[in-house]
């Protein structure tokens, strides 16, 4: 552990990323990511987060953040946030929910399940852009990609909502079809999954209210294909989604309007890295280390933003100086961190 994590680091996407930035983005899967393969479209990302980091205004709901995982300098993943989804317009899903037919007559009854498009997400907080290199799945580095954020948006609660959100990628072919698309959404946008993807430039816009039906689709009469996808991962998906659902989100409420993934949603107080942090200040020593255990730590200053994993003690309310990781993130005394556990083994089911 200690080799793979010393030297990772969590910090605010900056102007100097956008090559490492292009990379990420040429090796993520086509139509799946939330982080355009676009030059321009990169450096107008990189530009609203800037600003969004360093902006003192007040919260407007528009702000969009991004982060980069570096390890000893060089960029391994990124990962974001959208303050608000659907600023200034809604926000789509369909919800999942379940109606009883029944006939006396015959002595039937039935629970079938159905989908209503709804915009209940709007204004939620949205987790976004998650990609992180292959060979950094396996070690602790996508802890630090994911959950850091949640920590960032517990210390600016006032920019963010209680309600978070991410929806996840699903199944889709190697030629980018999609059986969900292909039986709900072709019908009536009358094109192919990937060329709706390129033509919208994103997921659950609100203009889509004018093409899609506001009736119930009953899943039962949508073809095997589709059905089997609804709810189901795309691979890619598999390493965010895990992550979120130890956190404790909710993945049984919500699918994706496009290509049927799941949708999770979950409230802030609640979540594990949330409700298990506590604050340590950066003072010149500290007392007994007693019983020590790797910790997700970040200084949440929002211009500021830091973050890195640390051996650290279980208790106490102090972090020295001198410590490595302090000197890393460039802290000083007087300095506050935000500290949770970076194992969150059985809290899905606290």
């Amino acid at each position: 552990m200690k080799n793979q994590s010393e030297q990772l680091l969590l910090r605010p996407c900056a102007a100097a990323d956008l090559p490492a930035l292009e990379r990420l983005a040429a090796a993520s899967v086509d139509g799946i990511s939330s982080l355009p393969s676009d030059r321009e479209q990169l450096r107008q990302r990189i530009a609203r987060s800037e600003h969004a980091f360093a902006n003192e205004d007040a919260a407007s709901g528009e702000e969009s953040y991004l982060f980069v995982l570096e390890d000893a300098g060089r960029v391994v993943g990124c990962s974001g946030i959208a303050a608000s989804a659907g600023f200034n317009d809604r926000f789509y899903s369909y919800r999942n929910e379940f109606v009883v037919h029944a006939s006396k007559a015959l002595g039937i009854s039935q629970r079938l399940h159905t989908l209503h498009l709804c915009h209940d997400l709007s204004g939620c907080t949205l987790l976004t852009s998650f990609y992180i290199e292959p060979a950094y799945e396996d070690g602790p580095a996508p802890e630090l990609l994911s959950r850091a954020r949640l920590l960032f948006i517990a210390a600016q609660a006032e920019r963010f909502s209680e309600r978070i959100a991410s929806e996840h990628p699903g199944l889709v072919d190697a030629q980018g079809q999609s059986p969900f698309w292909d039986a709900v959404g072709r019908r009536f946008f009358r094109m192919d999954y990937p060329q709706a993807e390129r033509v919208i430039g994103g997921r659950s816009k609100a203009f889509i209210a004018d093409l899609m039906p506001t009736s119930a689709v009953y899943v039962t009469l949508l073809p095997a294909e589709a059905q089997f996808a609804l709810g189901q991962l795309h691979p890619v998906g598999e390493l965010p989604f895990s992550m979120l659902l130890a956190e404790g989100f909710d993945a049984d409420s919500y699918v994706d309007i496009f290509d049927g993934g799941p949708t999770v949603e979950g409230r802030l107080p609640l979540l594990a890295s949330v409700r298990r942090q506590r604050q340590l200040k950066v003072e010149a020593k500290t007392g007994e280390a007693g019983t020590m255990d790797w910790h997700l730590v970040a200084h949440c200053e929002r211009s500021r933003f830091r973050a890195g994993l640390a051996l650290l003690p279980v208790r106490g309310t102090a972090i020295a100086a001198s410590h490595e990781l302090v000197q890393r993130l460039g802290l000083q005394r007087g300095d506050r961190l935000s500290v949770t556990p970076l194992d969150l083994a059985g809290e899905a089911s606290a």
